[in-house]
């Protein structure tokens, strides 16, 4: 179950990548609830699961599969990739510090993690701060990482 995981987070991310690329910010809010929320849920789950370092790595995997698929890419990967792992550790110490179930602490979290990646990523890969842009991609990562969180909760650990 873990390798399936990582390799959805990973497709996950470069999708996301891939899209913004072909499509600007104006994807963003729906890049952020679908594919960043279920990153933002897979990530708790991993987390629990992978030690630091194999997180990291494969969050540096994934940016640079980005880069190899389309070139192109260069800015949005790297941007990806340094705002996934600020956005990874800030989750990671969230979580560790919340106490309760899985879900409580995996919603919690990602708002620390949403928080931070949707700052960090659109003012690298744009090259501006956007609030709107950073406003929009926060609230939908909270709500798709609440979504996914709920999906993986019910089918992971059965809980309502």
């Amino acid at each position: 179950m873990i390798y399936i995981a990582v390799l959805i987070y990973a497709a996950a991310m470069t999708a996301a990548n891939l899209l913004v690329l072909a499509f600007g910010p104006a994807i963003s809010p729906v890049n952020s609830f679908v594919l960043i929320g279920l990153d933002l849920a897979l990530r708790d789950w991993l987390h629990m699961r992978l030690k630091v370092w194999q997180m990291g790595l494969l969050i540096g995997v994934s940016g640079l599969i980005t880069y190899l698929l389309n070139p192109a890419a260069g800015q949005v990967a790297i941007a990806s990739a340094v705002a996934f792992t600020c956005a990874a550790l800030s989750d990671w110490v969230a979580f560790a510090r919340l106490r309760g179930r899985w879900l409580f602490r995996a919603n919690g979290s990602n708002l620390v993690g949403a928080a931070v990646d949707s700052v960090i990523f659109p003012t690298l890969a744009f090259g501006v701060l956007m609030p709107q842009i950073v406003l929009m991609q926060f609230v939908a990562k909270v709500a798709g990482g609440a979504v996914w969180s709920f999906v993986l909760n019910r089918r992971l650990y059965g809980d309502d």
